[in-house]
This record gives structure tokens, C-alpha cells and sequence, in this order.
């Protein structure tokens, strides 16, 4: 069946590719092919750790991050609620658009309420990894998720007062006191406004229930798998969030319904 027949045959509005065992499993590529077909694609989970490989025009990208949907020209892209995300690997990767003249303008969305990766989790992932040896792909994930749990972490949405991050950021790092990390407030105060100027953060639970309501169409794309769910997974090897539809509803806000 052709992709189009497959498109014209969905009934909903918001469809969600998912892995099924432990990742790897071509959902970047699958999401790729069928991003033309959305007005709007997002992921609700995980980090830096998915790595999607697509092939565009002939053009090879690589994304951990970014939504494999940011190569279709007329698609936007958010990073959800649920992600965390470490700002210098995104635009990184964003960079790969730049060299080969695909704008991301207006294109590129981050909720406010996503966690940020900094420095100290990254030094305490690689710490934590070679203690437990779990296969992590200490990208600071683990400890992202931990600091958000723990009601310490940094939001996407803090970086828009500065003034008010620098307290949250050092409130934050006090809760590493090993840490050797040095202070990269200057490195975030670039990215932040790079994405407050180019308006990149956005209430993202209306704004993509807005979106539904206008009917718009949504492509969501997982990142690793069923098999590394945080609840349902083969624990303890497994990742640090919901991989599973459940994790769809909570990373994005969305009803249950929509799917």
C-alpha cells in the first residue's frame, strides 16, 4: 500500500509512531516519509539519547534530538513538556539545516515547560554509568529526569528571566556538591536568546491543542521504546521515561482521545 493510500485511510488527526522492543526499529525513517503529510510533528519523550538517521534530497541528517520531521520544509516541529533537552546539542544539530539551506524558522518549537540538560547531569550520567553499567548513552538523561522529580530542575521556560534562571541554576547546582562541572551560563545565555528571539519557546500544551482544534494534522514521534519504558520496561535496563502511548498523553498534554 502507498504511503498516500495508508494517509487518506487515517481517521484521526494525531497519529503516534512507536517502537514495539528495544528501539532501532525505523521510526525516524518512518516519520520522515510521513511528515509531508502533517502540518505539525512532536516528541513527548526522552532526550538526546533517540538517534534517527534520514535521508533528505539525497542529503544525510542526523538527529538525537530534533524531530526527524524538521526535513519537510512545511512541517513544524516541537520538542514537548515530557522531553529534556541540552540546548547545545540541539542546535548542533540544527546546524546541519544552516549548512544545506533548509530554514527552521518558525518551524522549531520548544515547550516551556521542558527540562534542561546542563553540564552537572551530564558529569553525574558518566559517573552513574560506571558504577551500574546499564548501557546509558550518558547524554545526562537519567539525572535530568531525576533533578525534575526531585523538584530542583531547569525549565525551557526559565531561560525567558534571566535574572531568575542564575538563582535557579545555582539553587540547582548546589545539589551537586562533587561536581566539577564549571559554571555555562554564559554558553545558555547565547542559546536563550537565540530561541527567545527567534520566538522558539512556546506554552506548548495550547498551543498544540489549538492546533488540534483547528484541525490541524499532528505526527508524533517516539524515542526508544516499549521494552526501555521506565515502568513497563526490562528493568533496570531501561530509559528514563514513558516510551509507550501512555507517555503521548503525559509528554504532550494531550487528551486520550486525539490519538
Amino acid at each position: 500500500m502507498s504511503v498516500q493510500k495508508c494517509i487518506n485511510g487515517l481517521k484521526s488527526k494525531l497519529t503516534v509512531v512507536l517502537g514495539s522492543q528495544w528501539g532501532d526499529e525505523g521510526k525516524g525513517k518512518l516519520v520522515s516519509v510521513l511528515s509531508d503529510h502533517y502540518n505539525i510533528s512532536a516528541r513527548f519523550n526522552g532526550g538526546a539519547n533517540a538517534g534517527h538517521t534520514v535521508i533528505r534530497n539525497g542529503i544525510k541528517y542526523a538527529f538525537h534530538l530534533v524531530p526527524s520531521a524538521i526535513v519537510s520544509p512545511n512541517t513544524q516541529n516541537l520538542l514537548g513538556n515530557g522531553v529534556v533537552v541540552n540546548l547545545a546539542g540541539m542546535f548542533k544539530e540544527l546546524s546541519q539545516l544552516d549548512k544545506h539551506k533548509l530554514s527552521y524558522e518558525n518551524r522549531m518549537f520548544l515547550s516551556d515547560r521542558a527540562h534542561l540538560v546542563t553540564k552537572y547531569q551530564l558529569e553525574q550520567d558518566a559517573a552513574h554509568e560506571q558504577k551500574q553499567n546499564l548501557g546509558t548513552t550518558k547524554k545526562g538523561i537519567g539525572p535530568t529526569y531525576a533533578a525534575k522529580i526531585q523538584r530542583y530542575g531547569l525549565r525551557v521556560g526559565d531561560l525567558m528571566d534571566w535574572g531568575s534562571f542564575v538563582n535557579k541554576y545555582q539553587r540547582m547546582a548546589s545539589f551537586y556538591p562533587q561536581s566539577s562541572s564549571p559554571c555555562e551560563l554564559e554558553e545558555i545565555k547565547r542559546y536563550a536568546d537565540i530561541l527567545i528571539g527567534k520566538n522558539m519557546i512556546v506554552e506548548s500544551v495550547g498551543w498544540i491543542n489549538n492546533h488540534i482544534k483547528q484541525n490541524k494534522r499532528v505526527l508524533v514521534e517516539g524515542a526508544n521504546a516499549t521494552l526501555l519504558d521506565i515502568d513497563l520496561g526490562t528493568y533496570p535496563y531501561v530509559t528514563s521515561s514513558s516510551t509507550s502511548v501512555g507517555g503521548v498523553c503525559t509528554g504532550l498534554g494531550v487528551a486520550p482521545h486525539h490519538l
